[in-house]
């Protein structure tokens, strides 16, 4: 299953691509709209998912970039150990490695991770979600690897056993 990992290469690299050609072109909190309820905001996060430990004076990012480590790590054993026949299962693991990866990188560069990607959810009547955190392309391949990965989890459990 080695030959997901190919995956995880190309998140990780469209991931830096994107995060430094704007880093290139905008300015910190400048809003560029790409359609309704949609911007490109540079924003920088020290912490992780909503800023969580954001303020905790430094000692975050070398937590993170060890957690990254480990779990990049652990995903890359348990992907390359699933069966052939694990297409989704490898997927998901290869989505969440590149993701990891990919705000490894900015933590151990620049000491926080480049966020981008705005959204507003204007049906959602709470302001804490409008605009909803920043976020950039490995935050997008985490999510989605772990929805894959609660999918297949799912779908195994509801499968009856084999005699």
């Amino acid at each position: 299953m080695k030959h997901w990992l190919w995956l995880s290469l190309a998140i990780l690299i469209l991931d830096q691509a994107s995060k430094w050609m704007l880093l290139l072109a905008l300015e910190p909190y400048e809003v560029v709209a790409l359609m309704p309820n949609v911007n490109l905001t540079l924003m920088f996060n020290p912490g992780a998912a909503f800023s969580f430990l954001a303020d905790s004076g430094g000692w975050q990012r070398w937590f993170f970039m060890g957690l990254a480590l480990m779990v990049s790590a652990v995903l890359t054993v348990w992907l390359l150990r699933l069966p052939d026949d694990a297409r989704l299962h490898a997927t998901a693991l290869a989505l969440i490695i590149g993701g990891a990866l990919g705000n490894l990188i900015d933590r151990a560069w620049l000491g926080h991770v480049v966020d981008f990607i705005q959204v507003s959810l204007p049906f959602i009547p709470l302001a804490i979600f409008n605009p909803w955190p920043a976020f950039n392309l490995a935050d997008s391949a985490i999510t989605l690897g772990v929805v894959l990965l609660l999918i297949v989890t799912l779908r195994a459990e509801s499968a009856p056993p084999t005699p």
